[in-house]
């Protein structure tokens, strides 16, 4: 692994490195798609910062306030209490990839200082590279880096393995938490145990939500606009159903961040043109849902973030995990809108998603497609799906069938 890490990072832009593993160790494609990004951010590999984003009574009152602050306790029951002596730092980072706190064996705290693996310092995938808490960041899921495979040099001698912790109301992402140390962290129980904590992590948040709903609320706004249940808004744990006007409107402006004219959302919104009284109505309206203080005008833009379950696809998509993906999408974007501006969004979010699968080539994905509306009669899909099965399977003959009924029905 470390001859094949040496040929990719001294070896330039150009330079590659053969996941079979030609001339040395394989490189698994999770680590080698992260190498990929990080050298395109710009990361140097001879260096992991010389700093922290936050410190002292800044980093108190940030971490304090920030919800991963509720699921502490939990953490420090399941993984600190037995760190100690064990060579085991145990670390809980924001969604961005700070680190948050770090804890656990005294002499591995020290040796972390070296590669300023501290409490403030930002451990995102775009700063230092390949890493498990910035990665699992970065692709919304659990991962586990040994040693070489880490982006950094100064990383080397040191494995570690991380998941997400999301909202259990919203289903953003919070933060991290991870286990690092030498050799011990490189077995799959170390990956069992970090997924059971989040699982814990978040039920405890659940709880906390039930007794206080507003405890999260320093959390962005989503809009959910997928599939056919009614869109909704979820902001501060609560949760308001939009009409689908006013779904449109803030999908197109979190679409337009530079803002939009009242003639232009017009145009988005009825391709007949909706008048500029029928238009300031309805934003006078949405203000009433979505508050003054987060909608502009002149031109008409959003004041706040808001993120949205559209997004959230898309940067699954970004990063390459069609699984990640098709997880978040639940079905065409606003299905029953006619809006232009939001026919041309649903045509190509489904269009990138259906791109990504059949890249991507997995027979579990394209089984999960081709049972949604957009995919029951895709018949690349579905082609790609029977090509991805063994005919000896009990399913080849029902697929091929369902292939040949298409293309009867569709005149193909």
């Amino acid at each position: 692994m470390s001859s094949a890490h040496r040929s990719f990072v001294d070896g330039g832009p150009g330079q590659s490195v053969d996941p079979a593993g030609a001339g040395h160790d394989p490189v698994r494609s999770v680590v080698l798609d992260s190498w990929l990004r990080s050298r395109n951010k710009g990361v140097n590999p001879d260096a992991v910062g010389d700093g922290v984003d936050l410190d002292g009574i800044e980093l108190e009152r940030y971490r304090s306030a920030h919800p991963m602050a509720l699921i502490r306790p939990v953490v420090r029951k399941l993984l600190v209490d037995d760190a100690a002596d064990t060579g085991l730092l145990v670390a809980i980072s924001d969604a961005e990839g700070r680190l948050l706190w770090v804890e656990g064996d005294s002499q591995a705290k020290d040796r972390a200082l070296a590669m300023n693996f501290v409490e403030g310092a930002d451990w995102s995938e775009d700063r230092v590279g390949t890493n498990a808490p910035g990665t699992a960041l970065a692709l919304d899921h659990c991962v586990q880096i040994f040693e070489a495979e880490h982006f950094s040099r100064t990383v080397h001698d040191w494995s570690c393995s991380a998941a997400p912790v999301h909202d259990p109301m919203s289903g953003q992402i919070l933060g991290a938490i991870d286990i690092t140390g030498g050799p011990r962290v490189a077995v799959p129980e170390v990956l069992s145990l970090i997924r059971a904590t989040v699982a814990a992590a978040e039920s405890e948040l659940r709880l906390h939500l039930l007794n206080s709903p507003r405890l999260l609320g320093n959390a962005s706004p989503r809009l959910q606009v997928l599939g056919s249940e009614r869109p909704t808004l979820v902001r501060d744990g609560d949760r308001t159903s939009l009409s689908q006007r006013h779904a449109e409107i803030l999908l197109l402006l979190a679409e337009h961040p530079e803002g939009l004219s009242s003639d232009h959302l017009a145009v988005l919104l009825d391709e007949s043109e909706l008048d500029s009284v029928t238009i300031r109505a309805e934003m006078s309206r949405l203000r009433k849902v979505f508050g003054a203080a987060g909608l502009g005008s002149r031109p008409y833009r959003l004041l706040t973030e808001l993120g949205s379950d559209v997004q959230e696809v898309r940067h699954a998509l970004d990063r390459g995990d069609a699984a990640a993906a098709l997880r978040v999408y639940r079905g065409p974007v606003l299905p029953g809108s006619v809006a232009p501006g939001v026919e041309e969004i649903r045509a190509d979010l489904r269009g990138r998603m259906r791109a990504a699968l059949l890249r991507a080539g997995d027979q579990g994905l394209l089984a999960k497609w081709t049972s949604t509306v957009d995919g029951r009669e895709d018949t690349g899909a579905w082609a790609a799906y029977l090509s991805s099965m063994d005919r000896r399977s009990p399913m080849y003959d029902q697929v091929k069938s369902r292939i040949e009924t298409l293309d009867r029905r569709l005149g193909v």
